[in-house]
């Protein structure tokens, strides 16, 4: 995956706490810590959505369509 490069506005407070975790080898640099931060919130981010579709799923209809067309196919499948 290619990398591009920005500029971000930080408060004086997160700085020197980037700083603080850089200089007890947590992270090799700011870049690093920002970059682990802001991936684990789209994933997060990612997670809660999947979790509110999921929410909006109803599971008896879910499986009936799941199981729609399966007793008639059942003959076609092969005999293991």
């Amino acid at each position: 995956m290619g990398k591009a490069k920005i500029a971000i506005t930080l408060d004086e407070d997160f700085v020197g706490e980037l700083d603080r975790l850089v200089g007890e080898h947590v992270f090799q640099n700011r870049s690093q810590a920002i970059r682990e931060a802001v991936g684990e919130k789209l994933t997060r981010m990612k997670r809660g959505r999947l979790s509110i579709e999921c929410a909006k799923l109803e599971p008896a209809f879910e499986r009936a369509m799941a199981e729609e067309g399966l007793a008639e196919d059942v003959s076609q499948w092969p005999e293991y």
